[in-house]
């Protein structure tokens, strides 16, 4: 909107007003011309921040690849990186029995199905489709994990990719992933699925997982080595002959699986392998079990799902219109191959390549077929698919209602997490520590660095909004509301500048209001307004890929935006002087306040807002709306957000109309439930005056 004489005359009034603080801020020299608060502008300077970020570790990688040159060299490398890799998972309960059920036959042609259902963990149901080829065996076997079909293993591609199989002397089996087919995860009252977005359940299995330390993956990749098991146990299968293929979805988990299972003898992943740096580069990340806490970091890029392996043989599956970019594809290849031949098996990687976009298509299937036959048969020569009809969805169904919680009321992966976050929850309670005596570990799980007070780079002209450099790359808007000299100074923490009005609106409904000095922020890659009916991915979070690119590299993005916050509280300190600071935090950037406040005891006065009550909530109530940005992994074992607001005391601290994991408001009996533990540490410090729980029924 452009800026009228009026209105520009009303600024320099204002400016000149607001005394040498201010215009010690106005004075400083003019950045750029762009708006990095502004729409989508903030999450893209953020993400170009993290990606720069980690190509340092790429170019670290890459020349500790290029100085492999020994067989022992690989092996050591080897060795450690599947340690790292587990490690990130948080590694994998013990095996329990299957107890497995075939529920129903189908006969095809040259082959028969069995429809089985096994348990992977204790009541917690895998359902499954077991192809088998006519005779006795012992037959070799293939494991097909499924792409991100909403109908799973009944899905044309994988059939046909397992009728061929099955037609061609293997035994193979094909099993709906979490999220998929008749394994939904989250039902509605009739037993159907509320999220029909197989990635975005995936993501939200995510949010809850890693804040116990874990991962989807880790649930993925325990599914497919249990239905190893189940295929192994089968008298019809020879457990020394294993393959694994799947496409995209199914291409990760059989990239995973074969890099940790020794099992597998042979692996034909399809549509996934690229490389981490092309794929930052390009779409960006994707669902949560393509990310592991730390892979960047630590070095596991997708040439390691490879040769991890090495020397076993493996096929790369690519297409060249994929959106999983074939150069990055070809990169890996080589690598890969490098050391294969290192290693003195060069002809056991290979990788074809077809004109096709995305998918597990015909020219996929037929090669994959041939390499699993040169392999696991001792046959290589051509082959072609056989045609033929794929059985309906309604045939190859398990259960008899479709989703098999709803058959079994066994446990979900949200009911799993749930009873992982009580017990971490009693262990923490029977530690007996103080939350003040967590911080230097809360400290290093968001990977907190001290910052320096922000530097002004660029102010508007003719308003009162100006950018300050958190550090290099990071550029956040800050804007001064209200001027009260003498009074204190009140830096409210929001999602969008615009946000502020409606805030102090409603905080006024509860006898709120923001006095003094009022200064308003966004920190690093806010400023788009909220979605307003979030589905799919839009659940996560508007920022989930950069979210996800922190994860990568160990820095959670809620303890950058709270560095951020630091910085800023610097700057205000430098040029209004040392003033009590009052300091609020809105929604989502209420988790980004408590940890502010936490690291930086010169703040006075807190109030969050509007804002999530406990992380524990999210297992719990299993749809979470934008809470993928505040996630700190392994959080639980160490604190939840009451126990880090309890460790403000005595400061003052208002939590005003806490909300769910969807966002939704807590009545009163719940909120003092959940902060029940906060008001006794305030009682404890004597300062019971000074914590105030403000809830709609308590105005």
């Amino acid at each position: 909107m452009r800026t009228t004489a009026w209105q520009g005359m009303v600024m320099m009034v204002l400016v000149m007003a607001l005394g040498p603080c201010w215009q010690h801020w106005d004075s400083s020299p003019a950045y750029s011309q762009t708006e990095p608060s502004a729409g989508a502008e903030a999450r893209k300077q953020l993400y170009a921040y993290l990606l720069g970020e980690c190509r340092k570790y790429f170019e670290a990688r890459r020349q500790e690849v290029e100085k492999l040159e020994t067989p022992e060299q690989i092996r050591q490398r080897q060795e450690r990186l599947r340690a790292e890799f587990l490690a990130a998972l948080g590694g994998f309960p013990e095996k329990t029995p299957l107890r497995p059920q075939t529920v129903g036959h189908l006969q095809g042609e040259g082959f028969r199905v069995e429809k089985v259902i096994f348990e992977s963990r204790p009541n917690h149901h895998v359902t499954a489709l077991l192809y088998l080829p006519p005779g006795s065996g012992p037959f070799p076997g293939v494991l097909v994990p499924c792409g991100h079909s909403a109908n799973g293993k009944a899905a044309e591609a994988y059939q046909r990719a397992c009728i061929s199989l099955a037609r061609h002397g293997f035994v193979v089996l094909c099993y709906d992933p979490i999220g998929q087919g008749e394994r939904y995860q989250v039902l509605d009252a009739q037993g159907r699925p509320r999220i029909r977005s197989s990635t975005a359940e995936h993501t939200l299995v995510g949010v809850a997982a890693l804040l116990v330390g874990s991962n989807t993956a880790t649930f993925r990749i325990w599914d497919g080595i249990r239905a190893l098991d189940y295929l192994a146990s089968r008298p019809e299968v020879d457990a020394r002959r294993l393959g694994c293929t799947g496409n995209s979805g199914g291409g990760t988990l059989t990239a995973y699986l074969m890099a940790l299972d020794d099992r597998i003898q042979v692996a034909a992943p399809s549509c996934y392998l690229t490389s981490l740096e092309r794929l930052f580069e390009t779409i960006g990340p994707q669902d949560a079990e393509q990310n592991i806490t730390g892979q960047v970091v630590f070095g596991l890029e997708h040439a390691d799902y490879v040769t991890l392996r090495a020397p076993k043989p493996t096929l790369i599956l690519t297409a060249t219109r994929d959106f999983f970019d074939i150069r990055g594809s070809w990169e890996t290849f080589r690598e890969a191959k490098r050391l294969y031949c290192i290693l003195g098996y060069g002809e056991r990687v290979e990788l074809a390549e077809f004109p096709t976009p995305h998918g597990f298509h015909r020219g996929q299937r037929e090669a994959m077929l041939r390499w699993m036959r040169r392999w696991l048969q001792q046959r290589d020569e051509p082959v072609t698919e056989p045609e033929g009809a794929v059985f309906t969805e309604a045939q190859v169904q398990c259960t008899r209602t479709g989703q098999v919680l709803e058959d079994f009321k066994g446990l979900s992966v949200f009911d799993i997490l749930e009873a992982e976050t009580q017990r971490l929850r009693a262990l923490r309670e029977k530690s007996g520590r103080r939350p003040q005596e967590n911080l230097a570990q809360v400290k290093k799980l968001v990977a907190w660095r001290e910052p320096q007070p922000a530097k002004t780079v660029s102010v508007r002209t003719g308003t009162l909004r100006r950018w300050l450099e958190t550090e290099p790359g990071i550029v956040v808007p800050v804007q001064i509301v209200q001027r009260e000299p003498g009074k204190e100074i009140t830096l409210c923490v929001v999602e969008h500048l615009t946000q502020l009005e409606a805030v102090q609106r409603e905080l006024a409904q509860h006898g709120l209001q923001l006095d003094g000095t009022l200064l308003v922020m966004t920190p690093r890659g806010l400023g788009e307004k909220p979605v307003e009916k979030p589905t799919g991915m839009g659940l996560i979070g508007p920022d989930w890929k950069e979210a996800f690119l922190a994860l990568h590299l160990n820095r959670p993005l809620l303890g950058q935006r709270a560095f951020d916050v630091v910085s800023v509280l610097g700057a205000i300190r430098r040029d209004y002087g040392d003033q009590p600071v009052h300091l609020v935090g809105v929604a989502r950037c209420g988790p980004v306040v408590l940890h502010a406040a936490a690291f930086d005891n010169k703040v006075d006065k807190i109030t969050i807002f509007n804002s999530l009550a406990s992380w524990e909530m999210i297992s719990r109530e299993r749809i979470s709306i934008g809470q993928l940005a505040n996630v700190v992994p392994g959080a639980l074992a160490i604190y939840d957000l009451p126990e880090l607001a309890a460790s403000l005391a005595p400061r003052r601290l208002a939590i005003v109309a806490p909300v769910h994991a969807d966002g939704s408001l807590c009545d009163a009996q719940l909120a003092e439930r959940v902060y029940r533990g906060v008001a006794e540490t305030y009682r404890q410090a004597q300062a019971a005056s000074r914590f105030q729980l403000v809830t709609p029924s308590k105005k």
